[in-house]
């Protein structure tokens, strides 16, 4: 049974960050000249992921996900999986990736026990894609999301994150997608994580908040009808157009938040236990790993971690969490 925090919150979802580097520079993530990576002996071994996961699943954690950075450029991260795949309790394994990499990966990822993927797309215009990413070409997305479709990865959720002036003119031809091909959208409002999206305050002007998003969707494809979440349930609220077989959901961290009902936790590359994304209390686990900590060890951590679980975050009061990019955090 899951652990509940002082809010009665049930968290039962790890994701879990497994590199901080990534193959694109998605402006709403990291700064276009990249980051100072970690080293390679200050990011967590598989092996002591896999203690921590084995220590949350003693706790009732029963949902994992991976992240980046873009977990995919991790060496041998199918072995990954496989290990955390087996682990007796964990009855969701999730990935969330760019998918620019899934046609070499999918069907290894899928044999090895991944359930589903998540994969951002922010545009489908070819040019804007290497606008807002960077780098990388559309055209390597989407030849992803069609991998993942055929390794059996279901549902494929594209997870598009809308910033003003950038990308908020295409939600319409992303939810039109939802019926032209059955595809699964996400709106997600953008987050302020990091100096980057600080400065001047210029993430304030950028958000284009979930009613916003929906009222132009309905505005020309009519009244949207509510859907039942696919598996992994999640923040985002359902939504389908009337006749498509694909949904939309909206994702609304800034203008809507959902704090009262967070079920997770989030574990950084480098070891740093957070028991809250907009905020930059973190837990040390990787120091007790390295010095043989075993899963009873970290269990008191984790339990640490969700008794200092914030009630919600505080973007109202212009509180932010400053020290990390959203790539070394993992979303």
């Amino acid at each position: 049974m899951a652990h509940l925090d002082v809010y009665s919150r049930a968290i039962n979802y790890l994701r879990i960050s497994v590199t901080d580097r990534c193959n694109l520079r998605c402006i709403y993530c990291m700064p276009e000249e990249g980051i100072a990576w970690q080293s390679h002996d200050s990011i967590l071994r598989y092996e002591e992921i896999e203690t921590v996961v084995r220590a949350a699943a003693a706790l009732g954690v029963t949902k994992l996900r991976l992240t980046g950075g873009e977990p995919l450029v991790r060496p041998d991260v199918v072995s990954l999986v496989a290990m955390l795949a087996r682990i007796p309790g964990i009855d969701d394994l999730s990935m969330t990736t760019n998918g620019i990499l899934l046609p070499r990966y999918a069907q290894a990822l899928a044999r090895a026990g991944l359930c589903r993927v998540n994969i951002s797309l922010d545009t489908l215009r070819p040019e804007r894609f290497e606008r807002i990413a960077r780098l990388g070409h559309l055209e390597d997305a989407l030849a992803g999301i069609a991998s993942a479709q055929r390794a059996g990865l279901q549902p494929v959720k594209l997870n598009t994150v809308v910033v003003r002036g950038v990308n908020d003119d295409e939600v319409l031809d992303l939810a039109r997608k939802t019926v032209s091909d059955g595809w699964n959208v996400r709106f997600i409002e953008w987050m302020p994580v990091g100096e980057q999206a600080l400065a001047e305050g210029k993430w304030a002007r950028g958000v284009v908040t979930g009613q916003e998003i929906r009222n132009a969707i309905e505005a020309e494809l009519g009244a949207l009808e509510p859907a039942l979440p696919g598996p992994g349930g999640g923040p985002a609220r359902y939504f389908r157009v009337r006749g498509a077989k694909g949904t939309l959901g909206f994702i609304t961290p800034v203008s809507d938040h959902f704090c009262f009902r967070c079920n997770r936790l989030r574990l950084t590359a480098d070891g740093q236990l957070r028991p809250c994304l907009l905020s930059d209390q973190e837990i040390d686990l990787r120091t007790p790993l390295r010095q043989g900590a075993g899963v009873e060890e970290i269990k008191v951590l984790l339990l640490q971690g969700i008794e200092r679980k914030p009630k919600e975050h505080h973007l109202d009061d212009c509180l932010q969490p400053e020290k990390r990019v959203m790539s070394q955090i993992g979303g």
